[in-house]
């Protein structure tokens, strides 16, 4: 029972907080400085994803080079820098991955 008590509780403190930004919106005059911040939001969530997965390996970090999915994050990176193509990065990330794996 209490398992269930903290999933909704989760859910409604996550649906309030995203309807407060809903209705809010056109009402509320945020300052400059917060609406220029809240641009990074998305790449910050994004890193704190992506990040974890590709440095952590087996449960400790591993950031030398014989971690491929480091190597290929790199390579993914360098790919989407360059080419700002979403299919390009997909498919350099996981051809460098699946290339890496094998040779390492």
């Amino acid at each position: 029972m209490r398992i269930w008590l903290i999933i909704v509780a989760t859910g409604l403190i996550t649906f309030t907080m995203r309807l407060s930004f809903i209705y809010l919106h056109g009402k509320a005059d945020f300052p400059g400085w917060f609406r220029h911040s809240l641009r990074y939001v998305p790449a910050a969530v994004l890193a704190a994803i992506v990040l974890p997965g590709l440095a952590l390996s087996g449960g400790t970090l591993n950031v030398s080079y014989d971690n491929p999915r480091l190597l290929a994050g790199i390579i993914a990176a360098i790919v989407a820098w360059r080419s700002r193509s979403v299919l390009a990065t997909i498919l350099a990330g996981m051809g460098s991955l699946w290339l890496l794996q094998r040779w390492l």
